[in-house]
């Protein structure tokens, strides 16, 4: 097909709506690869024609943050407007919020944004729950009759121009492959791309033709700022659990880690632990009460370096990548990524990478077509070797291919040979996410860097068996030692996970890609799970424990369980007896909870009834987490990556979750209050003038900067 060109997104909204008879099923991608306004256009459309269906199927929509109150929104709006600039809201969003979606239109995600829509009867009811790597098959299924896409556009000097899924490759190329046969039967299906030139252009699998598109709109509108997620303060207890978890990662290993404050802990402690392993090495024997460090366990710094494999190519990665701790390439070559794991194959090229390559049979002698195609392709050999006639021309020289000749194999040397492996790749990802700088930073970097990226299908990433990408082979080559790194919410003591919705059925988030790397982690020898959560939380006062007995909805069942981290240790479950697993679990429990635990577990006869937790582990308190890591708070930083909010504004925001925190306890907030009418508390006059507290009228305005100023 040729894709027709739009400069209106509204006339291509038109013609597309005029050519589709019937429901219009929409799909788009998870995250910032949605076009909003594109989508918006679509909406406003349908909601107008009363007699027409839209069904929008998608996940992870966002809008911008919004306040729950005033006071609130003094703060929120300026940061808003600075960080989010003209990024436009998803109108089905706002209308779904406010329970105002038309009767014509259904949304329906596969992962909703977290926590967000907990108490929002249309988002729980149309809620798709698939695991990542089915969702282009269910979207598929359900009659998607338009995809639509951002996409980046590159002008080369040339006057080309190249278009990349930039953020998204994840999942519509493969969307489009399962739609092709209803095509080929002459049924109306659009794929449409939007630019958007705030995305970085990204190569690889990310790149394509414009003919992939039926439609490819340039409209201006189409260009908007990115929806960014600010880097979020690492807590204590968020560092402890990173700490813990960067111990299990392997040298020359592989890497996957989601987003968030644990995401990012995790980074700043690999990167700790290469350039500043004497403080590592400290904290992390404490950590361990000082004693001898687990046979799985590597606090080393990174000889080998990293390969990240993850859905999410997140900040935290890139941190990684600038601090040359991701850079372990991986090839798309099967027996040559086994022989470089063997340590038969360094990336550098030499002769005797030619006779290693013989040895096993990925050359032969004479050198054929095919091979000088594969060592051209690998940068084994230079591009200008070209094969004619039996013979390797390069200019005017000519080269016999009989690699048993010693003048043969000294003229490939001063004529042929590159100097390091081509093509390898150091992170791979489905889709990313993250602060305003990220996006910077992806569109600032260097071509070489950005070939080592690649953006690639979730079908590729998420799960080991063949697609069109490469085979089982191949990626369980690539993905020696790998560590596959995700959170949850709770785990039980039978060793199963929560981490996608509660007991009674709603929805927080979605499973997302979570069963797959499980799944995988356990089909890959040398592969573990990770599952990380902090141990407890306070709800109105009172300490629960996020290790619980049982629970009535599970996302990873037991048998697939393997290695969980709080913020007190490490439990490793993989082949233990249920005995042993509550044993293990206690051990990383906040102790304030253990005993209800032991208690059920001996009731049960789950534990033998004169069982003692050991001394070691009875102390399991945040006081006690806090006195360990004192001593290295220089080198636990709140932002280690840094953050969109000024200093004013972290201080601003502290003062506001303690007035919100005093909400929940009414004396507490009249203490606040009373206690600023007495003393008129010290709070700098730039503060009053960020929250627009410097010139107030009125009793309610004047109240608000009375417990503004109270909470300092």
């Amino acid at each position: 097909m040729s894709a027709q060109f739009y400069d209106s997104i509204e006339q291509a909204v038109t013609d597309i709506l005029q050519e589709i008879d019937g429901d219009i099923c929409l799909g788009a991608p998870l995250g910032i690869g949605k076009s909003n306004p594109f989508i918006n256009a679509v909406y406003r459309r349908i909601t107008k024609t009363p007699q027409r269906s839209l069904h929008i199927y998608s996940a992870l929509s966002l809008n911008k943050p919004q306040a729950n109150s005033d006071i609130e929104a003094r703060f929120l709006e300026p940061f808003v407007e600075r960080v989010f600039g003209n990024y436009p809201d998803l109108d089905y969003v706002t209308d779904l919020k406010a329970g105002k979606i038309p009767n014509n239109i259904s949304v329906n995600e596969f992962f909703l944004k977290s926590g967000d829509w907990l108490n929002n009867p249309n988002a729980q009811q149309h809620y798709i729950n698939s695991n990542y790597t089915h969702i282009a098959r269910d979207m598929a299924a359900k009659g998607i009759n338009i995809i639509c896409q951002a996409i980046a556009v590159r002008e080369e000097p040339t006057g080309e121009k190249r278009y990349s899924l930039s953020c998204n490759s994840d999942l519509s190329v493969d969307i489009l492959d399962l739609l092709q046969a209803r095509r080929d039967k002459g049924e109306k299906i659009f794929a449409v791309g939007v630019i958007n030139r705030e995305l970085p252009f990204m190569p690889h699998d990310a790149e394509v033709s414009a003919d992939q598109f039926d439609v490819v709109i340039t409209d201006p509108v189409g260009t908007h700022t990115l929806f960014s997620t600010p880097n979020m303060k690492i807590s204590l207890t968020d560092y402890a659990i990173g700490l813990h978890t960067s111990s299990l990662v392997l040298d020359g290993g592989t890497l996957q880690i989601g987003i968030g404050s644990l995401g990012d802990a995790i980074a700043h402690s690999l990167i700790m632990r290469d350039q500043d392993n004497g403080t590592y090495s400290n904290i992390i024997k404490g950590l361990n009460h000082n004693l001898p460090l687990a046979a799985h366990l590597d606090v080393t710094p990174f000889a080998q370096g990293l390969y990240g494999c993850s859905e999410m190519f997140v900040n935290g990665f890139w941190k990684l990548i600038q601090a040359n701790i991701v850079r372990r390439p991986v090839y798309n070559h099967t027996a040559l990524q086994t022989l470089i794991n063997k340590g038969l194959i360094s990336d550098t090229v030499s002769l005797d990478t030619l006779k290693v390559l013989r040895e096993h049979d990925i050359i032969s002698s004479p050198l054929e077509g095919q091979d000088i195609a594969l060592l051209e392709r690998l940068g084994i050999f230079n591009d200008d070797c070209t094969f004619e006639d039996g013979l390797i021309t390069i200019g005017d020289v000519t080269i016999s291919t009989d690699l048993d000749d010693e003048d043969t194999l000294q003229k490939i040397k001063d004529h042929c040979l590159g100097e390091k492996l081509q093509g390898g790749i150091i992170m791979h990802g489905g889709f990313f996410l993250g602060p305003a700088d990220f996006y910077q930073a992806l569109r600032d970097m260097p071509e070489e860097q950005r070939q080592q990226i690649g953006m690639s299908t979730i079908a590729f990433i998420n799960q080991l068996y063949g697609d069109r990408y490469g085979d089982e082979p191949l990626k369980r080559a690539q993905r020696i030692k790998a560590r596959f790194i995700n959170t949850c919410m709770m785990v039980t003591l039978s060793g199963a996970a929560v981490s996608d919705a509660l007991e009674d059925g709603r929805v927080v988030s979605g499973v997302g890609g979570q069963y797959n790397f499980v799944a995988q982690a356990h089909e890959i020898p040398d592969a573990r799970s990770v599952l990380m959560l902090r141990s407890h939380r306070v709800v109105e006062g009172e300490v629960r424990s996020s290790i619980v007995t049982s629970y009535g909805h599970t996302t990873i069942p037991r048998h697939l369980r393997d290695m969980i981290v709080t913020e007190y240790g490490i439990a490793d479950l993989r082949g233990k007896s249920d005995s042993d697993i509550i044993k293990a679990l206690l051990n990383i429990s906040d102790s304030r909870c253990q005993a209800d635990l032991q208690n059920w577990a001996v009731e049960n006869g789950k534990l033998a009834a004169d069982y003692v937790i050991p001394k070691i582990y009875q102390n399991n308190t945040p006081e006690a987490l806090a006195e360990q890591l004192q001593p290295f708070m220089k080198s636990l930083p709140s932002f280690p990556f840094g953050t969109d909010f000024s200093k004013d504004e972290l201080a601003i925001m502290k003062a506001l979750q303690s007035l919100k925190s005093s909400k929940e306890h009414p004396l507490e907030l009249v203490k606040s209050l009373i206690n600023t009418i007495i003393h008129d508390n010290d709070v700098p006059q730039r503060y009053l003038e960020r929250m627009g507290f410097d010139d107030v009228h009125g009793l309610k305005d004047r109240l608000m900067k009375r417990l503004f100023m109270g909470n300092f």
